[in-house]
């Protein structure tokens, strides 16, 4: 095995690029049938190995890679000529070209540009030149002026490169190469030579006319593309198709992703989408098969390769396996295809929480309307018990009123509760008889009721207001506990029906106040939930709970059917 990572210590590997430079320079000077050419160029293509950015400095090269640079450097050297040279210099102007932007630094990059200048100069006025000197129009002044640029003004470009301030190479710069730029320079240069030869041949020309005539036209045609890139006069452009095109794996990606957004919205959980979009991958011809885990399940398809890929979205981990070598194209698709999986199954995730919650919340609100009905009996079941200990008349009188009343509530929640779906939370009842209802039961409170002489022939939902009155009134006998001096009172209006409960103490909190009933608050002596399901009652019902007055001395809340655009404090 061969290593080149003692060569990561190696600090300025800009002068490694100078001395392959100079390398490669005194082998052109003397000419592929000198015998210094060989060993110069050798020399040259070792410094190459140690520079080059295509393997990481700690890697080490197999037997197979080493024993191709030793095939590749025999049969170079073997049938070294003008046609050998002309291709090496091509690809390293290709590789170099390709790095100048993987750089920060305006010196590094500066470095890379007059190296791009050094090999393209040699290239078209020194190596061509000597390619062609077979051609009848090749001119001996061609010749000699390459020469004149070979023996004194490149040797000067490389003594200033060497002069520059070049700080150190980070290793991700020093590894990281544009293939494809690399290789649109490679193929353009190789246009520029191979259309000189052209019209040499063809026209008749010399090599500097022809090399012009070539520049030109390619110009032309880099122009012209450059023109049809970007959309112009309703033509989408070239950039649209070419990455149109990029994004092909196979099968047209729209039509990939049209389907898996179908499967997404047909799909009712997230494990039958995710049976579904692996399905969807098994159409791929590039891929032998594909194994994935999930909180829904895990599954192997196909048969694995020593080509895999692992990715992972959020819970979902997959591992692709190819049938060939993937390169960088292909697995920027495997992870654009993996995260689109993922954002999908993810969202059906969401959708599935969502309707859990949505199924939790009916049963939380219908159990805490229960819950209150309950609580409400059970108080007013204590106040009984309490008077009936007093005064065996008034409590016997009382008996007589309560106990019919409340048998019907109990019967009413054991059916609730019995038959959950079929019993409905909206009996009407007469206004009148309600109110007469509700003055009886809470007849032994200090309450002072108010109402006009005739209450109006109206229907109202008793389960709703006997729920919003007597929270509301078992707050503020809560309140007369802590506060004795303070008046509970309870006023019914018509026109549009208003029911107000006001007491005289001391004003809601402003940030208790401002969340009361439009989400649960913090309660001292209970859960902080009972104004808020109210509130969400009376709303779906067509009413509306607010707190109408927050003032020292006039607290009130209101249930009404008023628009809830009006607003008015009492």
């Amino acid at each position: 095995m061969l290593t080149f990572s003692w060569w990561n210590r190696f600090r300025t590997r800009h002068w490694l690029l100078l001395a392959m430079l100079g390398l490669l320079h005194g082998a052109l000077l003397l000419g592929v049938k000198s015998p210094w050419a060989h060993p110069l160029l050798l020399a040259h293509l070792g410094l190459f190995l140690i520079w080059q950015p295509l393997w990481s400095g700690e890697s080490e090269v197999g037997r197979g890679a080493l024993a191709f640079i030793i095939l590749a450097a025999a049969v170079a050297m073997f049938w070294l000529n003008w046609w050998t040279i002309a291709f090496w210099v091509t690809g390293l102007f290709g590789l170099v070209g390709a790095r100048v932007f993987a750089f920060r630094d305006r010196w590094t990059r500066l470095l890379y540009l007059s190296v791009m200048v050094y090999l393209l100069a040699a290239l078209l006025l020194w190596v061509v030149p000597n390619l062609f000197a077979a051609q009848s129009t090749m001119e001996s002044s061609t010749i000699e002026a390459g020469r004149i640029l070979m023996w004194y003004v490149l040797p000067m470009l490389l003594l200033s490169m060497a002069v520059f301030p070049i700080s150190d190479e980070p290793v991700e710069s020093a590894k990281t190469v544009d293939f494809i730029y690399s290789l649109l320079l490679f193929m353009l240069l190789t246009l520029v030579v191979l259309g000189s030869l052209a019209f040499m041949t063809l026209a008749r020309l010399d090599y500097l006319d022809a090399l012009l005539r070539s520049l030109f036209l390619i110009a032309l045609v880099l122009l012209a593309l450059g023109g049809l890139w970007n959309p112009r006069f309703g033509f989408s452009g070239l950039h649209m198709m070419f990455s149109r095109y990029l994004l092909n794996v196979g099968t047209p990606f729209e039509n990939w992703l049209t389907e898996l957004a179908e499967a997404a919205q047909r799909e009712p959980d997230p494990a039958s989408y995710l049976r579904r979009a692996i399905a969807l991958l098994e159409g791929f011809q590039w891929l032998s098969g594909l194994s994935w885990q999930s909180p829904d399940g895990a599954g192997h398809l196909g048969k694995s390769s020593e080509h895999e890929v692992r990715v992972q979205e959020g819970e979902l981990r997959m591992t692709l396996y190819s049938r060939q070598f993937l390169n960088p194209s292909l697995m920027l698709h495997i992870h654009l295809l993996a995260q689109l999986i993922g954002y999908f199954y993810k969202a059906k995730q969401r959708e599935q929480s969502l309707r859990e919650i949505t199924r939790l919340q009916a049963v939380y609100e219908t159990g805490s309307r229960l819950t209150h009905d309950m609580k409400n009996m059970l108080q007013s079941l204590l106040s009984l018990t309490s008077i009936a200990q007093s005064s065996e008349q008034v409590a016997q009188r009382l008996l007589q009123q309560q106990l019919p009343l409340l048998t019907q509530r109990i019967e009413l929640t054991l059916a609730k509760l019995q038959h959950p779906h079929t019993t409905s939370e909206t009996t009407q009842l007469a206004l009148g008889a309600w109110w007469d209802a509700l003055q009886l039961r809470n007849q032994h409170q200090s309450i002072r009721w108010s109402a006009p002489d005739e209450l109006p022939e109206k229907q109202i939902p008793a389960a709703l207001f006997d729920c919003v009155l007597d929270n509301l009134l078992d707050n503020a006998l809560r309140k007369h506990q802590s506060q004795p001096d303070i008046a509970i009172s309870v006023e019914i209006r018509t026109e549009p029906l208003r029911l107000l409960v006001c007491d005289s103490g001391e004003s809601i909190p402003s940030h208790i106040a401002a969340n009361l009933l439009s989400r649960m608050v913090v309660s001292e002596s209970g859960m902080g939930i009972a104004l808020y399901q109210a509130s969400r009652w009376a709303e779906q019902l067509g009413y509306r709970l607010r707190l109408a007055n927050n003032q020292p001395g006039r607290v009130c809340f209101e249930l009404g059917t008023e628009d809830r655009r009006q607003r008015t404090d009492y």
